[in-house]
């Protein structure tokens, strides 16, 4: 493998890593809080039809973004409710949303584009365009950090620098901030938090919102910057992959950066080596392909027991009287 090809695989691990990223920080924000999350699937594919639906029809990717976001806290309102108002059993509630939004965006996709459950292709203003970095052109040339700085940190749209720039922030919040404080409280001891007076429920909420703002942005991320628009179950199981890179990283912010680009190269290497010889064998492209997915499987097997998550998460809280 040369240094070109090297370059290509680590650019293309950097694109294909930003909605993870942003669906794991989702994740961790709304897990830290106490209240668990598998329906982040179901909010980036309804982001993802809503976003590239919305672009297509006004012709303006700024406001795909804002729908996309719209629909994503729509859906964390509806899991805040059932979770958290109503004391339902997250784990379904968020298994509801999934097949909600599987169901749903294919049907208005249909009723609003005749196109088979998918919408126009986007073009022009309708998608977010690459940005060059400063002095990407004037560094092409230098000896491996000018390719590493000008095709792999550089020519990306906003979006991948607004999830990079959201893993220090992450941290900041949850480590820096009396809100962070209080959000990280409410996920192992509820019952302290309210007696010192603060609500349990508002944290709650905000966390959940949080997460859905930020499955917005991965869900328009896939429709309007990594694709030129919207197809059926285009988020092919990136929620579950951000849940086991959440468990990986042990629900920390910058771990969580390097658990979702080991799931990114993974991905970069299947899209690039569809057939590997290996001692002699030819891989078939179907294993190439589910190598993501096989790594997903393994950390769950091997990590989900090693990995202590908030100790009040997943549990309704019941104020005391």
């Amino acid at each position: 493998m040369d240094l070109a090809s090297v370059i290509q695989i680590l650019d293309s691990t950097l694109r294909l890593s930003t909605p993870l990223l942003l669906a794991c920080l989702a994740g961790l924000f709304s897990e830290r809080a106490g209240i668990f999350d598998i329906g982040l699937e179901g909010k980036m594919l309804a982001a993802a039809f809503f976003s590239a639906a919305t672009a297509a029809i006004t012709g303006s990717v700024w406001l795909g973004l804002g729908a996309g976001i719209l629909a994503s806290m729509a859906l964390s309102l509806l899991h805040g409710v059932a979770s958290i108002t109503f004391r339902g059993n997250q784990l379904i509630s968020g298994v509801a949303i999934n097949f909600l939004a599987a169901g749903l965006t294919v049907l208005i996709a249909q009723d609003w584009f005749q196109q088979g459950g998918r919408t126009p292709a986007l073009i022009g203003d309708g998608r977010f365009p690459r940005l060059d970095l400063p002095f990407a052109e004037a560094l092409r040339d230098v000896p491996v950090i000018g390719p590493a700085y000008s095709v792999i940190l550089s020519g990306h749209t906003i979006l991948v620098y607004v999830a990079l720039l959201c893993v220090p922030l992450t941290w900041y919040i949850l480590y820096r901030t009396r809100f962070g404080l209080r959000l990280r409280a409410v996920g192992e001891n509820p019952a302290a938090v309210d007696t010192a007076g603060v609500s349990v429920v508002r944290l709650r909420y905000a966390a959940v919102l949080i997460c859905g703002v930020l499955c917005g942005i991965a869900g328009a991320y896939l429709a309007t910057g990594l694709a030129a628009g919207f197809v059926k179950d285009m988020t092919a199981g990136r929620g579950y992959i951000a849940l086991a890179a959440l468990i990986f990283a042990k629900w920390r912010p910058w771990q969580a950066l390097g658990a979702v680009l080991l799931f990114g190269l993974l991905e970069a290497i299947a899209n690039r080596y569809q057939n590997i010889e290996l001692a002699g064998l030819v891989l078939p492209v179907q294993f190439m392909q589910a190598l993501p997915y096989i790594l997903t499987v393994i950390i769950l097997a091997g990590f989900v027991g090693k990995a202590v998550p908030p100790r009040a998460g997943g549990t309704a809280y019941v104020k005391e009287r």
